[in-house]
């Protein structure tokens, strides 16, 4: 890192990254994409679960929403811990680190496959569910991508778990 880049600290003691252009969003298209996963992994989750037990889309949603966050943080959460870190403070970091970037991705994904006509009652073995599914969860990439890389040139969300992945 450049002298400026250690002299450079945001108002609540976090180092800014030393990274611009090009690299900065690469950052972003990588934490995206870790966040991306473990949303994933959630909402076919708890679209599956919702789906095949017959609830109500909110319900579903409301499942989706809340395991995308569990495998979200947990993805994040296992590394640290395994960088020394004990548990407590690896769930800060996960916190610090995912929160913002989950909930974008969450408002964007739900909210297209509520927008699709049918998605939602289409069914476990309808192409309209999964083809909106996957659709949502490219949106929600496409939308989360700039949000994570203004993160991280601001030394947040995904910048505060680098530290732990050497």
């Amino acid at each position: 890192m450049t002298d400026h880049a250690h002299a450079h600290h945001d108002q609540h003691g976090h180092e800014a990254p030393a990274v611009a252009g090009r690299e900065l969003t690469k950052l972003a298209v990588s934490a995206t994409l870790h966040c991306l996963t473990g949303c994933a992994i959630g909402e076919v989750l708890g679209m599956i679960i919702g789906t095949a037990l017959g609830w109500g889309d909110w319900s579903t949603i409301g499942l989706a929403v809340v395991l995308a966050f569990f495998f979200g943080y947990l993805l994040t959460i296992g590394p640290v811990l395994r960088s020394g870190l004990p548990f407590k403070q690896a769930v800060k970091v996960a916190l610090a680190a995912d929160t913002v970037s989950i909930l974008v991705m969450e408002i964007v994904d739900n909210g297209v496959m509520l927008a699709v006509p049918g998605a939602m009652e289409a069914g476990l073995t309808n192409v309209l569910f999964w083809g909106s599914l996957a659709f949502a969860l490219l949106v929600a990439f496409v939308v989360t991508v700039p949000v994570n890389r203004w993160l991280i040139g601001r030394g947040r969300g995904h910048a505060v778990v680098h530290q732990y992945h050497h």
